[in-house]
């Protein structure tokens, strides 16, 4: 429980204030006009969306980079550290060459609104696509950060981060009377200073996760295993932030207004969430070090725990939230009494889901930290297109439900999604209690997973 507290508290306070930073950034996006919460919660779902690239390289870089460092292995670290940050580099070349020069195809082809569609938007647009380098550089390090417990550093640098952030927004907003466009460009300053001091450190002589183009290898020896981690995962969140901008797409069926209560109602809802997934990701860390160590029921009691402490913040969370939701709500809506209505009737559902996603952050870090991300590939994908998507379909077409359908369906998905992950968990504790899907503890950190994905 120690280990679990000292690695995990600073990635729960990080995602605590991180969400924080992100619920001012909504306000003083409602402080310019509901439709620029509305645009910029679509462009928000369209950027993670590829940002999913980097998650992806960072969870199955990061799980191979503990499992090696868990093992003793410095030449593997080094190995995989190179690999994934020269590999994430190039990623994002190709993919900002292939946007910035359709920006507004790109965003009708997605089904933003006709009346979002502004210059203004565009530009919004290509300023954020500007900034996947540096993001994709910035998620690996702290994905390295991570793999060697070194959560403290990843709370302090995140925070200068938010804080230089929240800054330049305030100044650009209310001192310089800017537009929406400026709250993107502090997000791309706040992220480029990250980048620099990361690749600073990639770049120092002596660093035992110093990254050097001699060490990375693109070899199937050591791409394989990185691919085979992190492409599910890859998938998993590009497929899940993609369903989003759907789901975005059919909540213009209740009016653009929809789309920014939706997101102030998710914004809301993230701020229960974050919490638990601080833990996950300790979790995560922890699991594949002690597997790369051969110890397997540490591993194993690593998740017991978390998944009791997430159980506890879950439930006060969404204490907390049902008490003071309505002075939160009407932070956003700033007086005006239809936009107040309309977040008020999607989060009044949404919230019910608190404790099971807690529940479903926990399975997800036992399954990073095994190596089973083709397992929470298919979590991911079927809370979206099995248990939101139709739902919310089906509520369109076949109910007289007005905005709060979508309240409903995030509901559903929600607590379907952490019923299915609580059965997956104990199905798959059943199996390594009885042996049938261990391997030898050799296989730890070559990149195989430590049991099946099947």
């Amino acid at each position: 429980m120690r280990v679990i507290l000292s690695v995990g508290l600073p990635l729960v306070f990080y995602n605590g204030i991180s969400q924080g930073f992100s619920f001012f950034d909504t306000l003083i996006a409602s402080n310019i006009g509901a439709k620029t919460v509305s645009t910029v919660a679509y462009i928000s779902q369209i950027g993670q969306m590829f940002q999913a690239i980097g998650s992806g390289l960072g969870i199955g870089g990061g799980i191979l980079i503990a499992r090696a460092f868990g093992a003793g292995d410095k030449k593997g670290v080094e190995r995989y550290v190179s690999t994934v940050v020269f590999l994430a580099l190039a990623i994002a070349a190709v993919l900002l060459a292939a946007m910035i020069p359709f920006p507004s195809a790109f965003l009708r082809l997605l089904g933003m609104p006709a009346e979002l569609l502004t210059t203004e938007t565009i530009a919004y647009f290509l300023v954020e696509i500007a900034g996947i380098a540096a993001v994709f550089v910035n998620t690996i390090y702290f994905a390295i950060l991570r793999s060697k417990g070194s959560t403290r550093r990843i709370f302090w640098l995140n925070l200068m981060i938010l804080s230089l952030k929240l800054g330049l927004t305030l100044a650009f907003v209310y001192v310089f009377r800017k537009g929406m466009v400026w709250l993107s460009i502090a997000s791309l300053i706040a992220q480029a200073s990250m980048t620099v001091i990361a690749l600073a450190t990639f770049l120092t002589p002596g660093n035992p996760f110093r990254v050097s183009l001699k060490a990375a290898d693109f070899s199937p020896r050591t791409l394989a295993p990185v691919l085979a981690l992190s492409l599910p995962v890859f998938l998993e969140k590009f497929a899940f932030n993609l369903g989003k901008v759907l789901v975005n797409s059919m909540a213009a069926a209740y009016g653009s207004l929809a789309i920014g209560a939706l997101g102030i109602s998710n914004r809301l809802g993230g701020l229960s969430t974050m919490p638990p997934i601080g833990f996950e990701d300790a979790e995560a860390a922890i699991i594949a070090q002690n597997l790369g160590n051969g110890n397997q029921r540490r591993a194993i009691a690593v998740f017991k725990r978390v998944l009791l402490l997430n159980l506890g913040i879950g439930l006060v969370m969404f204490v907390l939230m049902s008490v003071f939701r309505d002075p939160v709500i009407s932070l956003f809506a700033r007086g005006d009494p239809v936009f107040t209505a309309e977040i008020a009737r999607i989060y009044n559902w949404e919230r019910y889901a608190t404790v099971l996603l807690a529940v479903s952050a926990t399975v997800l870090g036992l399954l990073y930290g095994f190596g089973l991300t083709r397992v929470t590939m298919v979590l991911n994908s079927i809370r979206l297109f099995a248990f939101r998507i139709p739902p919310l379909w089906f509520i369109l077409h076949y109910t007289s439900m007005d905005s709060e359908g979508l309240g409903v369906a995030m509901m559903v998905s929600n607590l379907m999604a952490g019923a299915v992950a609580g059965g997956v968990a104990f199905a798959f504790l059943g199996r390594l209690r009885s042996g049938t899907g261990t391997k030898n503890k050799d296989a730890a950190h070559t990149g195989e997973p430590v049991v099946s994905d099947k």
